[in-house]
C-alpha cells in the first residue's frame, strides 16, 4: 500500500487550482477507497466538472467521525517557484509543492491510512469528506453537507485537517463578501447638477465602512484569542467612471466582514443599508432610475466550539496537546458546525507556508499527522 508521502506525491500531481476541475483527483480517491470496501457518495457542481467525495468505512447505522479536507489549491500564476509546483520535491526534510501544506497532505494521510481502517473491526464509521472550491468561498462543501445531513444517521463529529501544526482550533472568524452597485445618472461634468455621481456616492459608503471599522477597533466586541481581536471590515475592489469630464453613472465596490463568531455580520449590514437608504432620496430627486443595490454573494459561518465539547476533547487527546486556539482565517469547519456536526480544526503543516511560492510541509509534520489519525483509529476499534 502507498505511504503518506507516496500519496502526497500523487495528489500534488493533480492540478486542482480552483478555476480548474478536480474530477481526476476525486475519481482517483473514490477508486482507491471503493477498492477498500468504502461506500462512496459524490456531489457535483452545476457543470459536473467538480465534485465532493464522502466515503464511509465501517457500520453506517452508527454516528461516526468525519475527517475533512478540501482538494482545491490557490493559483501559482505569477509566483516564482524554484521547482515544479505540481511535482513533489523533497529537500532538507521538507516536501515542496502546491497544496503540500494547504491541504493535500492531510488528505494523503487519510488515504494512506484508509487500509488500516478498512482492516480494523470498527465500532463506528470513519468518514472521509473531500470538497471542491474551498479557496474561493467554501462553496463545494455546502452541497456535501446538505447531502450528508439528509442521511438517516448524521455524523457524530468532524475534524477539518487545515494546517494548524497539529494545534486544536476551536474558533475561527466568519466571513461575508458583498458587492455594492451604485447606479447614478451620467451627464457632462460642467453640468454636474443634472447628474448623480455614482463614484462619489460609493466613496461615501466606503468611508462609512471605514468609520464602522474604527468604531469596532476602539469599542469591540473583543475576543483576544484572535489577532486582531475584533471583527475586521475591508474594502478591496472599486471600479467606476469612464472619463474625467463625465459624471459617472455606475460604480461598484466589494467589501468583506471577517466577523468574530459571536458578532453577527447581519447587524453590520443593517447599519450600512441604513446609511445607504439615507443617500437615496437625494439621488432619486435627480432621477428616479438611480439607486444602490447589494449583492451578498458569499457568507461563511464562523466557528465557536466549546473546549469541553466532545470534538475538542477528542482532538486534544489525539494531538497530545491540552491547549486550544483560535484563528482569524475562515474554514469549512464553521459550516459543518452550523449544520449540527460538532467540529474542530486540526491538521499538519503551517498556514504560514500556504498560498506562497515554494509551499512546503515538513516530514515531521506528516509524521505527526499520521500519529494523530492512527490514535483516532485506536479509539474506534471494538474492544
Amino acid at each position: 500500500m502507498p505511504t503518506s508521502i507516496d500519496m502526497i506525491e500523487r495528489l500534488i500531481s493533480f492540478d486542482t487550482t480552483s478555476y480548474k476541475a478536480n474530477i481526476q483527483l476525486i475519481q482517483f480517491a473514490a477508486d482507491f477507497l471503493s477498492g477498500l470496501g468504502a461506500d462512496i457518495r459524490l456531489t457535483y457542481d452545476d457543470n459536473q466538472e467538480k465534485a465532493n467525495l464522502f466515503a464511509t468505512i465501517g457500520p453506517a447505522d452508527i454516528p461516526g467521525i468525519v475527517l475533512s479536507g478540501h482538494t482545491d489549491v490557490v493559483p501559482v500564476d505569477g509566483q516564482d517557484w524554484s521547482s515544479d509546483p505540481f511535482r513533489l520535491s523533497r529537500r532538507d526534510h521538507a516536501l515542496y509543492g502546491r497544496g503540500t501544506a494547504d491541504m493535500k497532505s492531510f488528505i494523503a494521510i487519510c488515504l494512506a491510512l484508509a487500509p488500516e481502517f478498512s482492516a480494523a473491526p470498527l465500532s463506528m464509521p470513519i468518514h472521509f469528506a473531500f470538497s471542491y472550491d474551498e479557496e474561493i468561498g467554501c462553496i463545494g462543501v455546502r452541497r456535501l453537507i446538505q447531502d450528508v445531513t439528509s442521511l438517516p444517521v448524521k455524523p457524530r463529529l468532524c475534524i477539518v485537517g487545515e494546517p494548524t501544526e497539529m494545534r486544536v482550533i476551536v474558533g475561527h472568524k466568519g466571513k461575508k463578501n458583498v458587492r455594492c452597485h451604485v447606479h447614478g445618472k451620467e451627464c457632462h461634468s460642467a453640468l454636474n447638477h443634472q447628474g448623480v455621481n455614482a463614484v462619489e456616492i460609493a466613496a461615501e459608503m466606503v468611508t462609512f465602512l471605514r468609520h464602522m471599522q474604527k468604531h469596532i477597533r476602539e469599542n469591540g466586541p473583543f475576543d483576544h484569542g484572535y489577532q486582531p481581536p475584533y471583527t475586521t471590515i475591508h474594502t478591496g475592489l472599486i471600479q467606476g467612471g469612464t472619463a474625467l469630464n463625465i459624471v459617472p453613472a455606475h460604480c461598484s465596490f466589494e467589501f468583506e466582514f471577517r466577523n468574530l463568531p459571536q458578532h453577527d455580520p447581519e447587524d453590520l449590514m443593517a447599519q450600512l443599508r441604513g446609511f445607504a437608504q439615507d443617500l437615496v432620496p437625494e439621488m432619486l430627486a435627480v432621477d428616479g432610475a438611480t439607486g444602490i443595490m447589494f449583492d451578498e454573494y458569499n457568507t461563511t459561518a464562523g466557528l465557536l466550539t466549546d473546549d469541553d465539547d466532545e470534538a475538542a476533547v477528542l482532538a486534544r487527546q489525539l494531538s497530545g496537546n491540552n491547549a486550544t486556539a483560535k484563528v482569524s482565517f475562515t474554514t469549512e469547519a464553521g459550516l459543518f458546525n452550523k449544520a449540527g456536526i460538532p467540529t474542530v480544526v486540526c491538521g499538519p503543516g503551517s498556514i504560514a507556508q500556504a498560498h506562497k511560492p515554494d509551499e512546503f510541509i515538513t516530514v515531521e509534520q506528516v509524521k505527526q499527522g499520521e500519529a494523530f489519525v492512527r490514535r483516532l483509529l485506536g479509539r474506534m476499534v471494538r474492544s
